[in-house]
């Protein structure tokens, strides 16, 4: 068994180097690794960006929707409110007209000519014989 594995592990370690795998690396190897880390670095820092863009307008979305509900409770009370209050000003206004008619039927009542009696007599005129 201990010798499958040492000629496995040979077979194995043969493979890696024949095909480069497990040689030195090349001279421009380390320039390549390095454009690429910055260039991970860059695309991190954009999906960073990216992400607090993302997050924002999710934040806005929520401050609007709260906005747009509260909006809506606000409405409806004063809806309720305004009607009250238009209800009120309706009877005022009726009040008010009630009063008018009972001074005007009180005003027309005391400007009845004082020549008209109420028993039925002409009035005795004065002045002539």
């Amino acid at each position: 068994m201990r010798r499958m594995w040492l000629g496995l592990t040979a077979v194995v370690g043969l493979a890696v180097v024949s095909t480069g795998c497990g040689g030195p690396t090349p001279e421009d190897a380390e320039a390549r690794l390095a454009v690429l880390e910055a260039e991970g670095k860059q695309m991190d820092q954009a999906l960073d960006a990216v992400e607090d863009r993302l997050m924002g307008s999710q934040g806005r979305l929520a401050m609007w929707s709260e906005l747009g509900r509260r909006h809506q409770e606000v409405s409806v009370v004063q809806c309720k409110v305004a009607d009250a209050h238009l209800a009120a000003i309706m009877k005022h206004y009726d009040k008010q007209d009630q009063k008018a008619r009972t001074v005007k039927q009180r005003n027309s009542m005391a400007s009845v000519d004082t020549s008209v009696l109420t028993s039925g007599k002409a009035p005795a005129q004065q002045g002539r014989p």
